[in-house]
């Protein structure tokens, strides 16, 4: 049994059946949204890295925003758990939303008479895919000049400082276990190199995230403009009528 495009929204943007696309998806289905208000959102982190789409979406101003956050983070758990992919070199390979369910209701009018209500739904995914070994050489580069350049970047990646935690806190329960009545001094350094390792990871991700919601900032005011010219435009027609 061959698939073909899924609809025609995965068309536009290339996405086929599962089967027939890599990566690895999460999908939210039934959302009481319209899919329209779900693009707007789905437009901003197509494309992105998985840890810049998160910043991404945890700074921007729109309900769709949030459902969208829990299914990237449902996708890349997915990956992480299934296929055993790192989720630092994780990148939005395609994001897309269906219609679904249109929800009929009515509204009392004047005279008797009736207005439909229509209540939309939508179907989100969220594709992730691992960086291609060049993309990844290319990110290590730029990393490497924002901070010969003098800018922050974090020296470790999250996995290396959870890996760093959970060490320091294991040497923590021996030194504390009966039997060990000195601690080494070596350990004590390690200790501390690894705390204001941490710090340093912590600055660094506070600074991208506030740069990543100038850049949210900016790409909704440019959304909402759009908006606004679509709405006096569509006033304008129905004027015309």
């Amino acid at each position: 049994m061959s698939f073909g495009i899924k609809t025609n929204e995965g068309a536009r943007h290339g996405v086929h059946e599962p089967g027939e696309r890599p990566g690895t998806r999460a999908q939210v289905r039934h959302v009481r949204m319209s899919a329209y208000k779900a693009r707007v959102v789905l437009d901003l982190i197509r494309g992105k890295e998985a840890l810049e789409a998160d910043a991404i979406l945890q700074f921007t101003e729109r309900d769709a925003a949030r459902v969208i956050r829990k299914c990237l983070a449902s996708a890349v758990a997915n990956a992480e758990n299934n296929d055993g992919i790192d989720p630092e070199i994780l990148f939005v390979s395609a994001c897309y939303a269906d219609e679904g369910t249109t929800i009929k209701r009515w509204r009392p009018r004047a005279r008797g008479r009736a207005t439909r209500i229509r209540k939309r739904t939508c179907h989100i995914t969220v594709i992730v895919a691992p960086l291609s070994a060049e993309q990844q050489e290319r990110r290590r580069a730029r990393d490497e000049a924002r901070l010969a350049s003098g800018g922050t970047r974090r020296t470790r990646t999250a996995s290396e400082a959870r890996s760093a935690r959970v060490a320091r806190s294991r040497r923590k329960d021996e030194a504390a276990s009966p039997g060990a009545d000195e601690v080494d001094d070596t350990e004590v350094l390690d200790d501390e190199a690894a705390v204001s390792a941490d710090v340093e990871v912590v600055e660094a991700e506070m600074a991208d995230a506030a740069e990543a919601a100038d850049e949210v900032e900016d790409v909704t005011d440019e959304v909402e403009d759009a908006t606004d010219d679509e709405d006096d435009a569509a006033d304008e027609a129905g004027e015309k009528d």
